[in-house]
């Protein structure tokens, strides 16, 4: 399990995470002015019904919705400068997937996702992946375009001054994590960091590479270094919900 899910997230995710990640975004993204609007996304009038398989897709959902509100105006940009968009066979509604799984795309670097036996196939998804991967020489270069456009090293670099500090800020900040305690007793926990090689300290201070603290006020919270973020979540504890990022 904890393999499969490193694969998943290096070489996409499953259709239901795209599915959910573009309803997420629908509800979400940024609404130009009426005489601004190059791109439709249909009605969002109605609250999407979300069904997440598990806490990992649920995270990864947002974090993907969250990513596409972020670089919303640059992927709109790739999209009509390639005219990949707009495409009579693609409706409005379909447009927040579009784009969702754009930003996915350009993300592994326009290279084809892994697709899982076990997983359900659903119609959409296939449909707008299909679309793109045809696609994809053209929305590369128009990516190629924007970025020279920006003098942009990488599309980080696109997003205002403003934005990147605060990712800065915020990527900076300790790793907080619940301990589910329905699953695992704390001292379980501890123990089992130990053996993993992490070393318990006593505030974020003294944070060294692999070393934790536990909150002052809430027993079943720990805080790890930032930069332990893809190890973390590669650890069993992770794998099987018994530690919960926040």
């Amino acid at each position: 399990e904890k393999r499969t899910m490193t694969l998943i997230e290096k070489n996409g995710y499953h259709d239901s995470v795209y599915i959910n990640a573009a309803k997420i975004f629908q509800g979400i993204h940024t609404e130009k002015r009426k005489d601004r609007i190059l791109v439709r996304y249909g009605d969002d009038s109605v609250s999407p019904m979300l069904t997440f398989k598990d806490e990992y897709s649920q995270r990864v959902s947002y974090e993907l919705a969250f990513n596409a509100l972020k670089y919303q105006d640059l992927l709109e940009e790739i999209l009509l400068d390639s005219c990949v968009y707009p495409c009579h066979s693609i409706p409005d509604e379909l447009t927040s997937l579009l784009v969702v799984m754009l930003y996915d795309l350009q993300d592994r670097k326009f290279q084809a996702r892994e697709i899982f036996d076990e997983e359900e196939p659903v119609a959409e998804v296939r449909k707008i992946e299909g679309y793109l991967h045809s696609f994809r020489t053209k929305l590369a270069a128009a990516l190629a375009r924007c970025r020279i456009k920006h003098d942009a090293l990488s599309i980080e670099y696109i997003l205002p001054e403003t934005i990147r500090k605060q990712e800065q800020r915020a990527s900076a900040l300790p790793l907080c994590v619940w301990i589910n305690t329905y699953k695992i007793s704390l001292q379980d926990v501890f123990r089992d960091l130990e053996k993993k090689g992490f070393t318990r300290v006593e505030t974020v201070s003294d944070f060294d590479r692999y070393t934790y603290c536990v909150d002052q006020h809430c027993h079943d919270v720990l805080f790890f270094p930032s930069s332990l973020k893809e190890e973390l979540l590669n650890l069993d504890l992770f794998a099987d919900c018994k530690l919960l990022l926040q």
